[in-house]
């Protein structure tokens, strides 16, 4: 009993010492181990290793075609990390993990003034076990440093109101300008629409006017944002402009691009599952509604509900556009719901999933069995190496686990929901990433380390070309260490690509194949 009561004491007083293993657990641990997920840890990833072997550190290429989707400053976290440590899952995933830490520790240091100790550590413990922000945080892609960015930047435009100070004033158009060379404009649109917010909804909108453009601001931002757009605007010219601001800004909100359509309700739906185990404390926090607010707790409802909204009407929508919004939120559920959740909402969710992740290849099977494409029987059969008894049992003990802390009596709920997140994390990291990853991308990596071997060992013709037809699956670049250009293929080449996509087959002899890949020759 003395040391059960110790260890509370320990988590609730030093929060600092809870949230470090936090992280590490969330962020860290088993970084290296599940293969890049294509499409986009591909992208990012192979546009990064084709930097550095062009050592062109303003324009990013994918297979040898310049590549406007994202400005550059992930390609050089990436870039230093691989560069400093070498060429491996972890090190390109490394700058995300180290932005999702930053981001989990700059909630608590913002919530410990402004909430009870107890619902800023819950409110820490929530942005670090949210099922979306642990997988944006182990993904290598610009997401979590995005979402760092804007989370820094609104919460010193909160400070800068409470107390004014030119060391503030600037930190905030610091994050601006990182976030603008980060992703672009919507770095700088949100924060911008809710500071006008704040500052419009309490009177000052002349003071926020002087906020805005403030010279010495501007200046700032420009220093840190501009110069490399100039310099991709020099090197690429009007192909920069109409690729990055009007293709990936301007045209996915106002046209469904990659087939990431959506509807005006799509994030409502998509909501429970992006903070998961939290998602039964939404209804908690719905009581709330139409109560009395105070000005904080406005500016986290409006910062939330702008995002909301302004996605739900794009006409591209991907679940992690959504965690623009998402710290505001879990801030208000830890203020609310944190400290005394009720005990049903803060376990059964979870409990529900778990129930659906035990027969996970039950479903699989049913839903593989409609369909009898050749990639989706390839991708069954290798999941089926993974997901037997060891899966089965490791499903099984997590269900039982949160059933026991459900049914657990004199355990206080704050306790309950805590032993859920950590759960859930655990589960995730540890058997659910890798499964999927060894079943998805296991095979793409074989493929790619088998024509390194087999084309030095077997064509004598000095750099023999593959192709990627029929798949996009950019991390095959990134493992086999050489550039893959999408095309057809032509006599004589290799072509990665799908089980079934190459026709006609009598057309090409087959040197390699597994979970629905296969690597070919063209013969004739």
């Amino acid at each position: 009993m003395r040391v059960s009561t110790s260890l509370r004491y320990w988590l609730l007083q030093s929060g600092d010492g809870f949230l470090l293993p936090l992280v590490v657990l969330a962020f860290f641990w088993q970084l290296g181990t599940p293969a890049l997920f294509d499409l986009d840890e591909g992208a990012f990833s192979a546009a990064t290793w084709e930097m550095l072997q062009r050592g062109d550190f303003i324009t990013t290429f994918l297979n040898g075609e310049p590549r406007f989707d994202k400005p550059i400053l992930i390609y050089w976290a990436q870039a230093l990390s691989v560069w400093l440590f070498g060429l491996h899952e972890w090190t390109l995933r490394l700058p995300s993990a180290l932005a999702a830490s930053t981001w989990v520790m700059a909630t608590y240091y913002f919530a410990k003034p402004r909430l009870p100790h107890r619902s800023a550590l819950m409110a820490a413990l929530m942005v670090a076990t949210s099922a979306a922000i642990v997988l944006i945080g182990r993904a290598a892609t610009a997401d979590a440093l995005l979402n760092m960015l804007i989370v820094l930047s609104l919460f010193d435009i909160w400070r800068y109101w409470e107390k004014p100070t030119r060391m503030v004033l600037f930190r905030v158009f610091f994050w601006l300008g990182l976030g603008f060379l980060c992703k672009g404009p919507v770095a700088v649109a949100i924060p911008l629409v809710v500071s006008g917010f704040l500052f419009i909804g309490t009177g000052q909108w002349k003071s926020w006017l002087k906020t805005v453009f403030n010279p010495y601001g501007l200046v700032v931002f420009l220093a840190v944002a501009l110069p490399w757009y100039v310099l991709e605007y020099q090197a690429q010219g009007q192909a920069f402009i109409d690729g990055f601001f009007f293709k990936h800004n301007v045209s996915r909100f106002s046209d469904t691009m990659e087939g990431h359509g959506g509807h005006w309700w799509y994030y409502a739906l998509v909501l429970p599952f992006i903070i998961m185990p939290f998602a039964g404390l939404l209804g908690q926090l719905a009581r709330r509604v139409g109560k009395e607010t105070d000005i904080f707790e406005r500016f986290l409802w409006f910062w939330f509900l702008a995002v909301f909204v302004l996605f739900s009407f794009s006409n591209t929508q991907l679940p992690h556009y959504l965690l623009y919004g998402i710290t505001p939120l879990l801030l208000l559920l830890a203020k609310h719901c944190g400290e005394n959740p009720n005990r049903w909402l803060a376990v059964m969710p979870a409990i529900l999933l778990a129930g659906v992740l035990l027969f996970l290849p039950e479903l699989l099977s049913n839903a593989v069995a409609k369909n009898p494409e050749a990639y989706l029987q390839g991708l069954l059969e290798q999941s089926q190496k993974v997901t037997g008894m060891y899966y089965r049992v490791a499903a099984g003990v997590y269900l039982a686990a949160l059933v026991l802390l459900l049914l657990w009596p004199r355990v206080q709920n704050f306790w309950r929901l805590v032993g859920v997140a950590l759960l859930q994390t655990v589960f995730l990291t540890s058997v659910l990433i890798p499964v999927i990853a060894y079943t998805q991308q296991t095979p793409v990596k074989e493929a790619a380390r088998f024509a390194q071997r087999y084309l030095s060992a077997n064509d004598q013709r000095v750099g023999s070309t593959v192709v990627m037809d029929g798949v996009n699956m950019p991390s095959f670049t990134v493992y086999r260490e050489a550039l893959t250009p999408r095309r057809s293929p032509e006599v004589g080449e290799y072509v990665f690509s799908k089980a079934g996509a190459l026709q006609p087959v009598e057309n090409y002899m087959v040197v390699f194949e597994q979970g629905g890949i296969v690597l070919a020759r063209r013969m004739w």
